[in-house]
């Protein structure tokens, strides 16, 4: 998905430049010579950045419980039991759209029984929102919450999935 990073040349359209008669060389236009270096290249972002970024912000938030909804939580927590795969329980619940200047990010949380859902939801899009932007300077366009469930003070699973009795 990621285009290979190549510096675009802006040549002029003047027969001095293409006669090299004004001293400048193509290997000075080239190198970028004359342009602050923080234009030269490109910066790509990876969707699974901005999903790590955002999935960390929301959980940041008092009264988040978990992200995912319960089928994801019960993988998540099979997943999270072996060792190295504990990497995807940070974006668990997130999904985000990135473009080259733009994101918009899907949020799927568990709320903690008893808090303001509106008051969390709003505290939870101030976080992400701020630290996406910050971290990686594009613009988040949306961030859309869906509660999935409340995690209730008895319940003793932590990690989403049902306890049966035997």
């Amino acid at each position: 998905m990621t285009e290979p990073i190549s510096p675009a040349v802006e040549k002029p359209d003047t027969d001095e430049y293409r006669t090299g008669t004004t001293g400048t060389t193509l290997q000075s236009a080239r190198s970028g010579a004359g342009q602050p270096p923080a234009t030269r290249g490109r910066t790509t972002i990876a969707g699974g950045v901005v999903e790590k970024i955002a999935g960390l912000a929301a959980r940041e938030v008092p009264g988040i419980h978990a992200l995912g909804g319960g089928f994801a939580r019960t993988i998540g927590a099979m997943r999270d039991r072996v060792p190295r795969a504990r990497g995807a329980a940070v974006s668990r619940g997130v999904k985000v759209e990135v473009g080259e200047r733009q994101t918009a990010i899907d949020l799927d949380v568990v709320v903690e029984y008893g808090v303001s859902i509106t008051a969390v939801a709003a505290e939870v899009r101030e976080n992400v929102i701020a630290a996406v932007e910050r971290m990686t300077g594009l613009e988040v366009v949306e961030v859309n919450i869906s509660v999935d469930d409340v995690h209730l003070p008895d319940d003793g699973s932590s990690d989403g999935s049902e306890v049966r009795v035997q």
